[in-house]
């Protein structure tokens, strides 16, 4: 896989407290897709390379997988420049170029409407190296405060602490 890509120097890294197990982007799951998450110009931006375990046909990442990359930088989206939890409601996936196992690709997420206090469009694109689009991705976000997600029940209370520092009470 080599080396990683270089990120900009304008580009604020996400806190991420690294203490979960999401598959996404917990730091510390072993099988997960470590993802890592910046923000600027308007936009969150994510550079990885997918491992071989997640490989769907001859060398190509799983379109699961890719699906999945693209909701967690769409949900991470909602939530930072939204300052509330969101809970995907839908998505469209275009799958438009094969993304490879091990390919250097970069993810970026960004809000296209906000309809009330509760819902978001949210839109991800994934590009390989040369700038080649291969994955176009538009989600549907409910959006929570901390006390409303709590009275759900989705999350625990001291899983919510834990986004203090990206939520809005």
């Amino acid at each position: 896989m080599g080396q990683g890509p270089e990120i900009p120097s304008h580009l604020i890294e996400l806190e991420n407290s690294g203490n979960h197990d999401c598959f996404g982007c917990s730091p510390q799951n072993p099988h997960g897709l470590r993802m890592k998450f910046y923000s600027g110009d308007g936009a969150l931006f994510s550079w990885l390379s997918v491992p071989g375990h997640l490989c769907g046909w001859e060398n190509l990442v799983h379109g699961g997988v890719l699906a999945t990359i693209m909701d967690e930088t769409m949900g991470w989206t909602a939530i930072h420049f939204l300052k509330k939890f969101g809970l995907t409601n839908s998505m469209t996936v275009e799958y438009l170029k094969p993304v490879r196992i091990g390919e250097q690709i970069r993810v970026e997420g960004r809000v296209l409407q906000v309809a009330g206090k509760r819902e978001a469009t949210v839109e991800g694109l994934l590009y390989k190296a040369d700038e080649v689009l291969c994955v176009k991705s538009v989600g549907t976000f409910r959006l929570f405060t901390a006390g409303a997600i709590a009275r759900l029940g989705v999350i625990g209370e001291e899983s919510i602490k834990k986004f203090d520092f990206l939520i809005q009470p």
